[in-house]
């Protein structure tokens, strides 16, 4: 089962091949979010707290097109 922190490969797309930590999951969409992975670029409004701009960010990929790496968690580390 892949989960937050968990390592995993990428088995399709533009970053087939690359492996990254899983930062964010979306269990109704089956899809997950991996640091460094799937990077598209929004175009973002000025607002009175933030500057506008294009800002790079991750985007979601869909769980079957990931492959668990490596399953230990930090938590497991430290032991």
């Amino acid at each position: 089962m892949i989960k937050k922190g968990i390592k995993v490969k990428i088995l399709t797309g533009k970053d087939k091949n690359k492996d990254g930590d899983v930062i964010e999951i979306d269990r109704k969409n089956n899809r997950a979010k991996v640091k460094g992975i799937n990077i598209v670029k929004k175009h973002v409004k000025t607002t009175k707290e933030k500057k506008g701009g294009i800002v790079s960010k991750e985007n979601f990929i869909h769980l079957s097109n990931l492959a668990i790496f490596e399953t230990k968690k930090k938590s497991e580390a430290k032991k």
